[in-house]
């Protein structure tokens, strides 16, 4: 049997939170300790951590902790993107086991890192397994190491984000039993006899026709169909062009997933950020490198799209999970939530509308890991939901 709760609090004192929220996830769960945990905190609570991590251990009554910190956290419902905020998870299971992870020294070093997880992950591997990944934003070499845990790990699912601040500090940090460390990745493998269902919600809309690339060097790109590229952004922006800050804030790089994709349509597409635009020069500089021939187009960042997007996800989601889910974990990009929507807790009510009474934990994050076509990929601008259920007998 697979019990699980999830536990919130926003209490200012980091071993009360940590007792509040812990408490709260073992009695929705039915449990006296858990066999793992998984815990979100907020930045503000970021001077406590270490005495944070081995309060809900002790709480918890298991060493299997991981997380990371975050500018704000999800839970049962609720969004809380300021302030001092704790959301846990935990669970017990004699069809799932738990293994806490860790890797340390990220910078420079995508491909070894990714290598070393493997090593960790390898030996525990079962016929079911899912990969919980929250690496520093800051120094994660997302292109080396998803590849070569996606060549290394193929039958694995893996999901996370990318851990978070407030911007008061310039870093970020990872959790694992009672370690914090910045510049890593923490981590938690689940492997057994379970079943996980995975779907992904996109926040931005494809914005006029698709463009072919006719000049770039490495990542600017000089020409679209033959055109100043700078000229097409500014036309695909209309309005926002007046304004290039706010522009590059909701416009977006739309790359079909497909080598030779012609068109951008829901689920065949994944952003990437247009991070400078030069009339003078008629280039845009985007955080890709495309090559001469390649299709790209412009995306918007936009409420309603987004909504859409994730009543279609949900929908899917709910025809296709066979068993009631036991726990439910959520990766949401920080450019969601109340700042999209205009209302509070937008994304965690839907969820929870959806499969009512799901205990759902997750955080804001830098950027989302999770299905990208057939392999695993960085994600920006969307909405990771991990499902995990029993499998039916």
């Amino acid at each position: 049997m697979l019990r699980a709760g999830v536990g919130i609090s926003v209490q200012s004192n980091p071993r009360t939170a940590a007792i509040e929220a812990t408490q709260a996830a073992l009695k929705q769960a039915g449990l006296r300790v858990a066999d793992a945990a998984l815990c979100f905190a907020g930045s503000a609570l970021g001077g406590a951590f270490p005495l944070l991590l081995r309060t809900v251990a002790e709480a918890a009554g298991t060493p299997e902790v991981a997380g990371c910190g975050s500018i704000g956290v999800i839970a049962n419902g609720r969004e809380v993107e300021t302030g001092p905020c704790l959301t846990v998870l935990v669970f017990s299971s004699d069809v799932l086991q738990a293994s806490r992870l860790f890797v340390p020294q990220m910078r420079g070093r995508g491909r070894e890192a990714a290598e070393e997880l493997v090593a960790l992950v390898r030996p525990k591997l079962n016929a079911t397994n899912l990969l919980c990944l929250f690496p520093d934003t800051y120094n994660f070499e997302a292109d080396s190491f998803l590849a070569t845990i996606s060549r290394e790990l193929p039958s694995v699912t893996i999901l996370g984000g990318g851990a978070t601040e407030d911007g008061s500090v310039g870093e970020t940090f990872q959790f694992c039993a009672d370690v914090v460390a910045s510049n890593s990745v923490a981590g938690m493998l689940l492997s057994g006899d379970f079943e996980i269902n995975t779907g992904t919600a996109l926040a931005c809309a494809p914005l006029g026709p698709t463009h072919q690339v006719t000049a770039v060097r490495e990542n600017i790109i000089l020409e679209l169909d033959g055109r100043k590229a700078y000229e097409v952004f500014s036309e695909a922006a209309g309005p926002l062009s007046a304004d290039l800050r706010r522009a590059l804030a909701f416009l977006f790089l739309g790359i079909p997933l497909e080598k030779g994709g012609q068109r951008l349509e829901r689920g065949n597409f994944y952003v990437r950020n247009v991070i400078g635009a030069s009339p003078e020069r008629g280039a845009i500089a985007v955080a890709h490198r495309p090559q001469v021939g390649d299709t790209v187009g412009f995306v918007l960042r936009d409420g309603e799209r987004s909504r859409n997007e994730l009543k279609a996800m949900l929908a899917s989601l709910n025809t296709g999970t066979r068993n009631v889910p036991a726990f439910g974990l959520y990766f949401d990009c920080v450019s969601r939530g109340s700042g999209l929507y205009n209302i509070p807790d937008h994304d965690a009510a839907y969820i929870g509308q959806c499969f009512e009474h799901l205990p759902l934990a997750g955080f804001f994050t830098g950027f989302e890991i999770g299905p990208l076509g057939s392999s695993t990929g960085l994600l920006q601008y969307s909405g990771v939901l991990g499902l995990v259920s029993e499998r039916p007998r």
